[in-house]
C-alpha cells in the first residue's frame, strides 16, 4: 500500500487498482488527490479537510465514488444521495476495498466560545491512522501514525505526549499548512527526538511524497 502526502492534512491511499483519500482540504491538492479515487473519508466539516465544492463535483463526475462523513457533512452532501453515508466512531466498513475502522468523537477544544464539532479518525487497513483534528488514542495498535503537528488547538507538548501514547513504530506529520520551513523543522525535531526514546520513528513527507506501507 503507498501513502501520499498532500498539503496540510489531505492522505491518498493506492494499492492496485484501490485508491481511497482522506482528507482532501482547500489547502490541498484536491484535484490531483481525489484523481481516479474510489472513496473519500471526511474526518470533520473543516474547510481545512474538506472542500465542498470540489468534491461533490467529483461525486458527480463519477458516480461510483463514495464519501463517508460525519454527520454534519453527510447532511451537508445529502444531494449526492447513496453516494454519501454517514461515519460514526465505533464502526468498521469496507471503504474502495480498504479495511477501515473508526474513533474518537469530537474536535479538540479550540476555545470555550467555539463550539465543537463532530470528528472521526480513522484506522486504515489496521495500518495507519488520520485523527483528524483530535489526539484521541485509539485503543488498538497502529502501525503509522499520521499526526498533526500544529493546530489553534493543539500545543507542541500535546502532539508529542499524543505520538508516545499511540506508540506507533512509525509516526509521518500532517496538518502543517499554517507553519513555516523554520517552524515545521523546530517541531519535527522535538517529536522526532522525544518520540524516538519511545521507539516512534519519524518520517517527514513534504506534498507529493510517498511512503509504503
Amino acid at each position: 500500500m503507498q501513502v501520499t502526502k498532500f498539503t496540510h492534512s489531505c492522505v491518498r491511499f493506492d494499492d492496485g487498482d484501490r485508491s481511497l483519500v482522506v482528507d482532501p482540504g482547500v489547502f490541498s491538492e484536491v484535484s490531483a488527490a481525489l484523481d481516479g479515487a474510489g472513496a473519500v473519508l471526511i474526518t470533520h466539516e473543516h474547510f481545512d479537510h474538506i472542500d465542498v465544492d470540489q468534491l461533490r463535483a467529483a461525486a458527480q463526475r463519477d458516480s461510483r465514488l463514495r464519501i463517508w462523513a460525519p454527520e454534519p457533512v453527510a447532511t451537508a452532501l445529502g444531494d449526492l444521495g447513496e453516494q454519501v453515508l454517514t461515519a460514526a466512531p465505533g464502526e468498521a466498513f469496507d471503504a474502495a476495498g480498504f479495511a477501515i475502522r473508526t474513533f474518537g468523537g469530537q474536535h479538540a477544544l479550540i476555545h470555550p466560545t467555539i463550539p465543537v464539532v463532530p470528528n472521526v479518525g480513522y484506522l486504515i487497513e489496521g495500518s495507519v491512522y488520520h485523527p483528524g483534528d483530535s489526539l484521541i488514542v485509539p485503543p488498538v495498535p497502529v502501525g503509522v501514525l499520521l499526526a498533526p503537528l500544529h493546530a489553534p488547538w493543539s500545543s507542541t507538548g500535546e502532539v508529542i505526549d499524543f505520538v508516545v501514547s499511540v506508540r506507533a513504530p512509525r509516526t509521518v506529520g500532517i496538518h502543517d499548512a499554517l507553519l513555516t520551513d523554520i517552524g515545521r523543522g523546530l517541531v519535527e525535531s522535538h517529536v522526532g527526538r522525544i518520540g524516538g526514546e519511545h521507539g516512534c520513528e519519524y518520517t517527514h513527507l513534504a506534498p507529493a511524497d510517498t511512503l509504503d506501507v
